[in-house]
């Protein structure tokens, strides 16, 4: 049967299977072809079938809904979660390890909705003696905009998922509502989204649900004019209870609120319903919200012993007897299950009281398992679990659990072993934003991140300083990345005047038990981070109880993976790294405003710190969490260059404030960061520690250290737009060691510096290289100890070709060619795929290089572009990677940046056929690409 079931693969499998399931004596006799003609009586026989026969059904909402957000000039309405301190404090350009402090108190006041969103929480609050109780009263119920004859024909019709402030207009200048720390754009406000469920009245009786895996923030929901519910952390997957507001056969009116504060974040937040969202459809027996956890408990190449837990919950009011069944099936590379499973759990069977849960639990032997692994060096593969809930011998629910097989161990010495092989942890550090798309989450945005940093070597990813979208555990699963995830950025003490210290006391234990229960079984995951840099670092015994309340939740949601916090400021000797299982430490390991060029610099000072972790913690695995904090502009390159391997960027030493450019050469960083070189230093000197997790992947919007007039970060490997920085090559060459390649910077158009100097440095896996200038050799170098790169410092510039010949244990390696580019002459467009899904998200990002009449690259061109598109695709954003750029990513005219651009084009829903996008330039020929749109 199941193999039958693969093979029909409808749309609408989800809501028909489980009157298919009642019927399978008789389906294994029909012949497939009948099946097929059958199939509409299957969804007739789903929407008419006794209510204990229907099952599960998942929608999605993101479709159709009316949006507004009031004017900056007119006051909101006062329907507030709670009150909020005045913002007397500037934040813009405050250090970034600048020490947190403790917010203003301000006292609740009568008419807030504080206490009425409390108990959408309750469910995630262990001690059951403390619940929240919802007051009386309805709060909002006469307000228009929740009513359902309200008129919002003349709002903005929106798709989600949905950044409202990403097309801008950005903030110019010092003295703006937002200024660079939270990137320059218009995230502040209250703004309300509406949608209109239809709810047929066969849905009587069922238990009906709303999943919002990201709204940003404070978000508060009405249906039919009745206050649900809400929550207030805008990085937290949730559900409401819509059962008890649901009017069936009628058009039921949904109204979400969200308040979004400035001075509430040190990165941009996004702003808007910005993940997707959900209505959930069960009988009133089915599994709780993210209500099956899958253990491994033994492993062998024989047989992998799974343990399983299932919450069933019961919404009647009746008491129930209930049968469950598990099968386990291997999903292939696509992610569709295999057609035999590949083990059952015996059947499982309790009693669950009306208006109760219950908890139960089994376990079964995987033969052979096949393991999940990081890639290269393993394989990634998953498998997924399939219960089925019955009573009365009837089929109520089926829910999917998707896990992967593997041992974890973290050792002091040998650092992560994942299936007892060493794991080292080539790292970055990644925030949420995609860039011109903003916190709006696309599916193939996260791929092709995930896919750039793949190549450079990268095998881990922190998710900073916030969960993700659930979509992107399900890439890092599929794609063999592991995950240390991470929740708070602040617990009680304050990082800017209105973040979400103002929210921790009353909802750290519901957003802890929420996060680790919606992650748990991705394989992904490897490790749990629940603080940041926290101001309790300085709060002594105090900051470390709280710490120890933390992971006391953490350690009652699963054992199975350690916990951690990391540590910017917290020394060996204090009580606050004594709590975690994890030593993680960010920017301690190489030292802090440590070296000759840092000398003298304000803040934190500390040298290099893993040797002394190590003597204090002898039996805990040590992480470079954050580290390096280099900073570059892509293309950028300025004279002097610093001759160490690490300085902090100034005006006149890698910096330019009035272009806001930083240089990249790839020696700079931030005050308390360090150069790439001084980290490979470090942890080369320190083979003990387990990983280095960059600061960061890529460029992202907010925090444009040390230019705060700008949007975005300078701290990527890869710029804001997705091209390469020469820092990207330089990891690569030390994370691909087996991959030959060569890699020379800067660029070769000086026309202003014929006859002096430009420093030419090389990236490469090799150990050691010869430099030809227009076929003569300017010296073979060969890697030192303590060398990551290989320089020619006093090369005298003169036009014509600059060759590297890299070579490896004496032989051939690789080689590397930069000639000296003409006058602009064509633009040469590329995509990174030719054809697109009609689905509506689905991207195609499109380059744009200006060449010479020899289709040499021009690297210093910024000539004006302009993008337009025929066919069934739309043009959602373009960049160019310029961080100082205040052009809406809207427009669909920008400069080039150093002689590139992009953009990036999405597929029209239901539409199929040819796409064609023009790129024109001044004083350049034009060019297209032809993409292909499929159903």
């Amino acid at each position: 049967m199941h193999n039958f079931k693969q093979k029909l693969s409808l749309p609408s499998y989800n809501q028909t299977i489980f009157a298919i399931d009642q019927l399978t004596y008789a389906i294994m006799k029909i012949p497939y072809l009948l099946l097929l003609c059958l199939y509409p009586f299957f969804i007739e026989a789903q929407e008419t079938a006794p209510q204990e026969m229907k099952g599960r059904v998942h929608l999605n909402l993101n479709e159709g809904w009316r949006f507004y957000k009031y004017p900056d000039t007119m006051k909101p309405d006062s329907l507030l979660y709670d009150v909020r301190p005045e913002v007397a404090e500037k934040v813009d350009g405050k250090a970034a390890d600048a020490r947190p402090t403790e917010g203003i108190k301000v006292e609740e006041k009568q008419g807030v909705l504080k206490s009425w969103i409390l108990p959408s929480g309750n469910k995630f609050i262990s001690d059951k003696k403390r619940p929240y109780r919802r007051p009386t009263g309805d709060p909002g119920a006469d307000f228009p905009f929740v009513q359902a004859d309200f008129d919002d024909n003349n709002w903005e019709t929106v798709n989600l998922p949905h950044d409202w402030a990403i097309k801008g207009p950005f903030y110019k200048g010092w003295d703006v509502p937002i200024g660079g720390g939270m990137g320059r754009l218009p995230i502040q406000g209250v703004a309300w989204y509406r949608k209109k469920l239809d709810i047929p009245v066969s849905d009587a009786g069922r238990s009906i649900f709303l999943e919002i895996e990201g709204a940003m923030s404070y978000a508060m929901v009405w249906l039919n004019g009745k206050l649900v519910g809400g929550w207030p952390y805008g990085y937290a997957s949730w559900q409401l209870d819509l059962t008890p507001y649901i009017i069936p056969d009628k058009e039921n009116q949904l109204a979400i609120r969200l308040d979004n504060p400035p001075s509430s974040s040190r990165w941009y937040p996004g702003a808007g319903l910005y993940r997707d969202v959900w209505l959930i459809k069960t009988a009133p027996i089915h599994i709780g919200q993210w209500g099956t956890q899958l253990e491994t408990r033994t492993l062998s190449k024989a047989e992998a012993e799974i343990h399983l837990v299932i919450q069933i919950d019961n919404d009647g009011d009746a008491d129930k007897e209930v049968k469950v069944i598990t099968d386990c099936y291997l999903l292939d590379e696509q992610g569709q299950r295999q057609a035999r499973p590949a083990a059952s759990f015996s059947a499982m069977n309790a009693h669950i009281e009306a208006k109760k849960s219950t908890k139960i639990h089994g376990k079964t032997l995987i033969k052979q398992p096949k393991l999940w692994g990081p890639l290269p060096e393993q394989c990634p593969n998953r498998y997924v679990a399939l219960t089925s809930v019955y009573t009365n011998g009837k089929l109520v629910d089926r829910y999917e659990t998707r896990f992967g097989i593997r041992s974890l161990v973290f050792h002091p010495d040998s650092g992560l072993l994942v299936n007892g092989q060493r794991t080292f942890m080539k790292g970055v550090n990644q925030h949420h934003d995609l860039g011109a798309l903003g916190a709006a989450f696309n599916r193939r945005a996260a791929e092709r991140q995930l896919e750039i940093l793949r190549d450079m070597g990268c095998n881990a990813i922190r998710m900073a300083h916030n969960p993700p979208a659930p979509e992107l555990l399900e890439l890092t699963d599929s794609m063999g990345f592991l995950v240390v995830n991470e929740i708070f950025d602040n617990w009680n003490l304050k990082k800017t005047p209105l973040d979400f210290h103002l929210i921790f006391p009353d909802w750290h234990e519901q957003d802890i038990r929420a996060f680790i229960r919606r992650d748990r079984n991705h394989p992904s995951v490897i490790l749990w981070s629940y603080g940041n840099e926290v101001g309790e670092q300085y709060t002594d015994t105090a900051g470390a109880s709280l710490a120890a309340r933390l992971q006391e939740i953490v350690k009652a949601e699963d054992r199975t993976r350690p916990s951690t916090v990391s540590m910017n400021y917290a020394k060996p000797p204090m009580p606050l790294p004594a709590v975690v299982d994890v030593i993680s430490l960010n920017y301690q390991g190489e030292g802090i405003r440590n070296g000759p060029a840092y000398s003298g610099l304000q803040g934190i000072t500390t040298p290099p710190l893993f040797p002394a972790f190590r003597k204090q913690f002898p039996n805990k695995m040590i992480l470079s969490s954050e580290n390096a904090a280099a900073v570059s502009s892509r293309g950028e390159y300025f004279l002097p260059v610093y001759p160490g391997n690490s300085a902090p960027v100034k005006e006149g030493q890698g910096g330019d404030s009035l272009r806001q450019q930083v240089s990249a050469y790839e020696l700079y960083s931030v005050p308390f960061g360090s150069g790439p070189d001084k980290v490979f230093v470090t942890m080369d000197a320190h083979p003990y520690v387990a990983g280095s997790f960059v600061w960061s992947g890529w460029d992202y919007l907010g925090e444009p250290t040390p230019y705060y007039l700008s949007r975005s970060s300078y701290f990527g490997l890869i710029d804001l737009a997705g091209f390469k920085k020469d820092r990207y090559y330089l990891y690569q060459s030390q994370w691909r060691p087996d991959l030959p390649m060569a890699h020379i910077l800067p660029h070769w158009t000086w026309p202003e510096r014929v006859g002096q100097t430009v420093p030419v440095h090389v990236f490469t896996s090799g150990d050691e290289a010869e430099l030809f200038l227009n076929g003569k050799s300017l010296g073979r170098k060969k890697k030192e100890k303590g060398m990551y790169r290989l320089r020619w410092d006093e090369v005298i510039y003169t036009p014509g070709e600059l060759r590297v010949v890299a070579y490896k244990e004496g032989k051939l390696w690789a080689a590397d060619i930069i000639r000296t580019a003409g006058k602009a002459k064509r633009l040469v467009v590329s995509a990174d795929k030719s054809e697109l899904k009609a689905d509506g998200k689905d991207l195609v990002f499109v380059t744009v290089n200006i060449v010479d009449e020899n289709n040499q690259m021009v690297p210093r061109s910024d000539c004006l572009l302009e993008f337009s598109i025929e066919g069934p695709a739309e043009i959602v954003g373009t960049d160019n990677g310029d961080a100082a750029s205040l052009i809406s990513f809207a427009s669909h005219k920008r400069p080039a940046f150093n002689g590139r651009c992009l953009a990036i084009v999405r597929a029209k829903r239901l539409q199929k056929g040819d796409i064609k996008i023009k790129v024109q330039g001044e004083g350049v020929e034009g060019s297209v690409a032809v993409l292909h749109c499929k159903p």
